[in-house]
């Protein structure tokens, strides 16, 4: 029996094993999904976690359940490219005919010191639990340092200004403004939505080290009950470490097809895989697509296309709350409870599996 091992379930891991388990899959290939966690989580939704304001239920799918398909637990720390066998923690092996990997992206805190040490993480549900427990813990009147003005810094303190409106929060972004990858219409409508509802912004910041309940912006301090660190990522370890080249973020350099050059038995899908467009959940199941039919190609014996079709993104939506959000639709800024509307119900068609 050959294998497929798929390693993340995330957005893209999730996505190929979707795609994958179909008619075309030959009996003689069977398909491993290992990931930490029992379910799929809702990355994407885990400010809204982190805040308060959604319960741990709400950011959970089920794996997809098939006969074929086998599920598997486990911490990895290893991929020996040359003998197809993955490591684990547990110090299992697990070899392997097919492999994605699919393990997601971890924190980049740009050499900061402290940074690692004393901020809080959004970036897996373990993190998330921890921080939900450290901003909840801040007593009335404290003050919530966000590190970083992007969408999810942005996501994460609009819900905690919902959640909490008894704490002082404050956003650090090192750029001329919060939101910066967006239009001007969108940074100033977010910006306007903060100053209403007292957030305090803090532009072109400078941190350069960070301490116990302590952060130093330009060398100023500015004393904080909880900080959470939304300011950069950067590929998983494991990805990483490859011996194999990479981008400067640690993503692994792949050829068309999405193949891992001189190993064209391995796949790199979503925050790992070094594509033209910013990381995010949609493009790691536009590119999972594509890679599932390749390896449907590869199993069946059946030669590759000499090219695929450009990836394609619909858009990127964000909230400011439960009320209000932004978005960008092809050359489109919107702005309001449209937007908003729009994200819940992407969302809800993700969990219902028609998304």
């Amino acid at each position: 029996m050959k294998r497929l091992v798929i390693l993340g379930g995330g957005y893209g891991g999730v996505r190929i094993a979707e795609r994958i388990l179909s008619p075309e899959l030959p009996d003689d290939v069977s398909v491993i999904l290992v990931d930490r966690m029992p379910f799929h989580g809702l990355k994407t939704e885990y400010f809204a976690l982190a805040a308060g304001t959604e319960s741990e239920k709400t950011v959970r799918v089920p794996f997809p359940s098939d006969s074929r398909l086998t599920i598997r637990h486990g911490e990895v720390i290893k991929i020996d490219l040359e003998m197809n066998v993955i490591e684990f923690a547990s110090g299992d092996n697990l070899p392997y005919d097919w492999l994605v990997v699919a393990l997601g992206c971890e924190d980049r805190y740009h050499d900061i010191p402290g940074a690692e040490e004393f901020t809080n993480s959004i970036q897996t549900l373990e993190q998330t639990r921890k921080t939900y427990t450290a901003i909840h813990n801040v007593k009335p009147y404290g003050q919530i340092t966000v590190v970083g003005g992007g969408l999810s810094g942005v996501e994460l303190a609009s819900e905690l200004r919902e959640s909490r409106p008894d704490l002082n929060i404050r956003i650090l972004d090192r750029g001329d403004s919060i939101l910066s990858p967006f239009p001007k219409k969108l940074q100033m409508y977010a910006s306007e939505w903060f100053i209403q509802h007292d957030v305090a912004l803090m532009s072109s910041a400078n941190v350069t080290r960070i301490e116990q309940g302590v952060l130093y912006n330009n060398d100023q301090e500015l004393h904080s009950d909880a900080i959470v660190w939304t300011a950069g990522i950067q590929a998983n370890r494991i990805a990483r470490e490859l011996p194999v080249e990479h981008d400067i973020s640690g993503r692994v350099i792949l050829n068309h097809l999405h193949q891992i050059p001189n190993f064209t038995n391995v796949y790199v899908v979503g925050d790992c895989a070094s594509l033209p467009f910013a990381p995010s959940a949609q493009l790691a199941e536009a590119q999972g697509e594509q890679i599932a039919s390749m390896l449907k190609h590869q199993m069946n014996n059946l030669p590759f296309p000499t090219s695929l079709p450009q990836l394609k993104l619909k858009g990127t939506l964000g909230s400011l709350g439960h009320k209000e959000g932004f978005g960008m639709m092809g050359k489109l800024s919107l702005v309001g409870q449209m937007p908003r509307i729009m994200k819940s119900g992407v969302l809800w068609l993700y969990k219902n599996h028609l998304g």
